[in-house]
């Protein structure tokens, strides 16, 4: 079986807010549709990335915010998180993981993490793969980390 991720549903609470920030964020808009009053959907696609984000009217009941952890890889964090931050967007510090691989985000006053986890301000002192981070939140609370990832473990 051949299955890959395709789309992800955000919650948001202003679907203007959430579509400026993220053409800001500088995904491509690949759809802004209006169907009635009740339903509107407005679906982006990361560069480079064959998974999409799809939120609006009518799309989710789940609390705007509350999706967490959503991971963007990035060939050189040092670059992406300039030009983020370039762009406006409140990004972290760079950071590693000292107690082994990172899985989570912090948002606002929001921690998600694997006890154990030990954030250490940074690039990872080898520049391993997979091991340098850095966060940010959309306007509602959603967080994303950028990992870099400079060479694929095998079978990805």
């Amino acid at each position: 079986m051949n299955l890959k991720l395709e789309m992800i549903v955000l919650p948001i609470s202003d679907i203007d807010r959430a579509k400026a920030f993220y053409e800001k964020v500088g995904f491509r808009l690949d759809v802004d549709y209006t169907a009635n009053e009740d339903f509107r959907v407005v679906h982006f696609t990361p560069p480079g990335s064959e998974c999409s984000i799809i939120f609006g009217e009518g799309m989710t009941p789940i609390a705007p915010g509350s999706v967490q952890g959503l991971y963007l890889i990035v060939s050189d964090i040092e670059t992406a998180r300039a030009e983020l931050t370039e762009r406006g967007i409140q990004v972290s510090e760079i950071f590693h993981d000292g107690g082994g691989l990172f899985h989570g985000h912090e948002g606002g006053d929001v921690t998600h993490r694997i006890p154990g986890q030990e954030r250490l301000p940074g690039l990872h002192p080898e520049r391993a793969s997979y091991g340098s981070y850095a966060t940010f939140s959309d306007p509602d609370g959603n967080g994303w980390v950028l990992q870099e990832v400079t060479q694929r473990l095998p079978g990805r």
